[in-house]
């Protein structure tokens, strides 16, 4: 079965600003743009993307990069306003990232925000990992809980 993730801003700020080039995130990103999963997004993930990038100070060069990256061999969702659902009370961004997930009809969403990590394992039949265990399920590892 094909992987077709979303990730969460988190998740991509923690590839762009790591200094470790051996990092699971960045390794992530790499495998991403070699074919070996669909990365979905939509607008309103985007423009999220954007935003957070530009106030986390995430080097330009790298900035535009990531969203060319995107533009390129990203999936994106067309995502009605009807079809992002209240789910995350606490955080209504991570709303956008779970329709985008529901919309698209992602294997995963990969983050390490917990209020998506709270939903369970699944939501919806979408596996929830971090980045080092969506890693995992990359390149094909045993290592699968999240223990």
């Amino acid at each position: 079965m094909a992987l077709r993730a979303v990730f969460d801003t988190n998740v991509i700020i923690a590839a762009l600003k790591s200094k470790n080039p051996g990092s699971p995130t960045i390794e992530l990103l790499r495998r991403w743009r070699n074919g070996e999963f669909t990365l979905l997004y939509a607008d309103d993930l985007l423009l999220e993307y954007r935003e957070k990038l530009i106030a986390r100070q995430i080097e330009p060069p790298l900035r535009i990069m990531f969203l060319a990256s995107l533009d390129a061999f990203g999936e994106r969702i067309q995502l009605s306003l009807e079809q992002i659902e209240a789910v995350i009370s606490d955080d209504p961004d991570d709303d956008v990232v779970l329709a985008c997930a529901i919309v698209g009809q992602a294997t995963h969403l990969v983050t390490y925000d917990p209020h998506l990590l709270n939903l369970g394992k699944t939501y919806q039949g979408i596996i929830i990992l971090d980045g080092l265990h969506f890693l995992y399920a990359v390149r094909g590892d045993q290592r699968l809980d999240k223990s």
